[in-house]
């Protein structure tokens, strides 16, 4: 019995997405025989960085489809390709990325087969019986659930950044296999028709960074941040705000750190007259070091970070760059 995972296409449409690498490295904690993928961000076989990126993570199987009537995006008919996969290959369990695809496809695959499907999973915790952790509450809390153990397929998504990503001891043949799944027309009934560029910005640069810099209130105004971006471009790093600095419109909502902006797992985040509230920890708490700036000694923010400076970020940036030179 196998551990099957959904993968999407990086957007750059080359190799696999960040969180469909993170997913096969969490799948490969869980028992089985192995790990397999289905490839469903596109018709025909993935490319070869994909496939090089499948073997890296010790993936035996990579199930592909044919239909070209998949080349858009449809939950229902996507999700018929996944359980087909599924059946096909013996998987005990089916996991993906948290992604807004992810989710829906797999909560299709669970209403079909009328099993629970819990979600943003971070952890195996135990094996026997086996139980994982996943965030609840905008991940202030993890909640320890029983995942499988019924004698059919056990399905959950994996939350972003929940690991980082790894190659696997040894690597795996990614040989290509075909599914074909029935699928009809009601299966095709909502699909995505066009897909617009997105307006206010591209988020990549702040999930992808290795260094996030970020302000909230304390910064003081829209006009007072240069000392943040001056601090980020040293650092190599990008800019990130809460979300009450997009709502005063002092910077663009593609910044946003939280539950209703970007999720981010730099190495270090620099979180400068930010509270900490529960919505912007769920965007931030997997980054690997915190560092909070804050006169307040009680915040959120600073009683969750590892380290905490406590004054004013005007005048900590600015002698954190003066000591940079």
């Amino acid at each position: 019995m196998s551990v099957l995972v959904v993968v999407e296409p990086d957007e750059s449409g080359n190799g696999l997405s960040v969180v469909s690498q993170e997913t096969l490295t969490f799948a490969r904690q869980l028992p089985g025989e192995g790990v397999d993928a289905v490839f469903v961000g596109s018709v025909g076989d993935p490319d070869e960085a994909a496939l090089a990126q499948c073997r890296e993570h010790g993936v035996g199987t990579v199930h592909v489809t044919d239909d070209a009537r998949l080349e858009r995006y449809a939950a229902r008919a996507w999700a018929q390709v996944v359980e087909t996969a599924a059946e096909t290959g013996g998987a005990a369990y089916l996991v993906a990325g948290g992604t807004p695809r992810g989710n829906e496809v797999l909560a299709h695959v669970a209403a079909a087969r009328g099993v629970p499907m819990p979600c943003n999973v971070v952890a195996v915790v135990q094996d026997e019986p086996l139980e994982v952790e996943r965030q609840v509450v905008g991940g202030a809390v993890l909640e320890r659930v029983a995942l499988g153990g019924g004698g059919g397929l056990a399905v959950a998504s994996v939350a972003g950044h929940a690991v980082a990503p790894e190659p696997a001891g040894e690597p795996g043949e990614a040989r290509v296999e075909r599914v074909e799944a029935q699928i009809g027309d009601s299966d095709l009934a909502a699909q995505v028709v066009r897909v617009e560029e997105r307006e206010g910005g591209d988020t990549s640069a702040l999930t992808g960074a290795d260094v996030v810099v970020g302000a909230g209130r304390g910064v003081g105004g829209a006009d007072q941040f240069a000392d943040v971006e001056q601090l980020a471009s040293r650092l190599g790093g990008a800019v990130g705000v809460s979300r009450v600095v997009t709502s005063l419109g002092w910077r663009p909502h593609h910044e946003q750190v939280g539950q209703t902006g970007s999720r981010i797992s730099p190495d270090l985040y620099l979180a400068c007259g930010i509270s900490g509230a529960i919505q912007h920890w769920a965007g931030c708490s997997s980054s690997r070091t915190i560092i909070a700036v804050n006169t307040d000694a009680e915040a959120p923010m600073v009683t969750k970070a590892r380290y905490a400076v406590i004054g004013d970020m005007h005048e900590i940036i600015p002698a954190v760059l003066e000591e940079l030179g």
